[in-house]
């Protein structure tokens, strides 16, 4: 384990990478243990406040990030300061994203349905950071051999078929493909190719004087939502609490 470590994260440069993924998942287990425990009326938390202002987890997220991106910054990545910087930036990522819902909506909507948006942000954040901790590069250049790498052109051309996939995937409804397809390649591709979810830009565009294709669309995102919903909606109750009846 010691020479993985050692082989893999140390001498590539990777421990503040590392150090920030830890540091970014544990606080948001941590936030939203205590969250729940808030909620419940349970245990020696509860919520912070300035007067009447109720002083939202994402304050100090904001200043932790910003400390720790400045830290990072200015201490390169090597020594201790890279280590704190890398950890600090982590909890205040977690600490932001938490609450992502929040920012996006400008309300407080953390035990909404809408609130669902900070889990999926933070799973989606974590998982691709994960991959770029285990050698994947954004649009493929890590596929490339060493004479590619020292061809321009080649890099130029791999990184622009890898973005069009991406985006096409992107205007067809498919965001979670097009943002993996960035790391990952071969998403993108599969994205660009199926059909479009309904009320996407492509279907608008496309589909419009294409009823066989806007029907097999329909349908597909049928079957997709019904066969997925319901195991990705137990899935987001157990990481971040059941949202509260409208």
């Amino acid at each position: 384990m010691g020479h993985w470590l050692d082989r893999n994260i140390i001498e590539p440069g990777k421990l503040p990478l590392l150090l920030a993924l830890s540091a970014f998942v544990l606080t948001f287990v941590i936030t939203r243990v205590v969250t729940r425990l808030i909620r419940a009326g349970k245990g020696p938390f509860g919520n912070v406040t300035a007067g009447s202002v109720h002083i939202h987890h994402v304050v100090p997220g904001v200043i932790l990030t910003v400390v720790g991106g400045f830290g990072a910054v200015a201490g390169g990545r090597h020594g201790f300061g890279s280590v704190l910087s890398a950890v600090l930036f982590g909890v205040g990522v977690g600490l932001v994203l938490d609450e992502f819902a929040l920012i996006l909506h400008l309300d407080d909507v953390y035990w909404t349905e809408a609130g669902r948006k900070s889990v999926e942000m933070v799973v989606l954040t974590a998982a691709l950071v994960g991959l770029l901790l285990a050698g994947f590069t954004p649009f493929g250049v890590n596929d490339l051999s060493e004479d590619e790498l020292q061809n321009r052109a080649g890099v130029a051309g791999t990184v622009g078929v890898n973005f069009l996939f991406a985006l096409i995937a992107l205007s067809k409804g498919k965001a979670r493909l097009a943002v993996f397809g960035v790391i990952i390649p071969l998403v993108a591709l599969i994205g660009s190719v199926r059909l479009a979810r309904p009320g996407s830009l492509w279907a608008r565009r496309f589909y419009r004087h294409r009823p066989r294709a806007r029907a097999r669309s329909i349908l597909r995102s049928y079957r997709h939502d019904r066969r997925w919903s319901g195991p990705r909606r137990a899935l987001e109750d157990w990481l971040g609490g059941k949202p509260d009846a409208p």
